[in-house]
């Protein structure tokens, strides 16, 4: 891990609440975190990834979704998953998957979290 991504794993892990609430031109909202590292990765291409795949998704019936990125060798591959388990990763199968051939984001991975339309970092659940 390069030490810009330590700092920004660091830097994340800080946000545990949201002061501001931004709204994605999808109609999904999301955090100062999630703002946080789109300005700093210059990612903002990601909230439109993760703003595109939950906004048809969010219902009543599916209230809380985990969006993750995983980077390996410049390309991603995102996947939105209804519930997530770090310990069972497999567990639960992905109800959206799209690979990115190209990207320099930092971090080998990161997680969201999507209630109810706000799109958020752990954290600040």
């Amino acid at each position: 891990m390069t030490s810009t991504a330590a700092t920004l794993k660091a830097d994340l892990a800080q946000f545990t609440g949201t002061e501001q609430v931004y709204r994605h031109m999808f109609g999904m909202k999301f955090t100062d975190g999630v703002k946080y590292m789109a300005d700093v990765a210059k990612a903002y291409w990601l909230i439109d990834v993760i703003a595109s795949h939950a906004q048809k998704r969010v219902n009543r019936s599916r209230p809380f979704m985990v969006a993750r990125l995983v980077v390996k060798d410049g390309s991603a591959t995102f996947t939105l998953h209804e519930d997530w388990s770090d310990s069972e990763p497999k567990k639960f199968k992905a109800i959206a998957r799209q690979r990115i051939p190209f990207t320099d984001f930092p971090l080998e991975s990161i997680k969201f979290y999507v209630c109810s339309g706000l799109i958020m970092l752990p954290s600040e659940y």
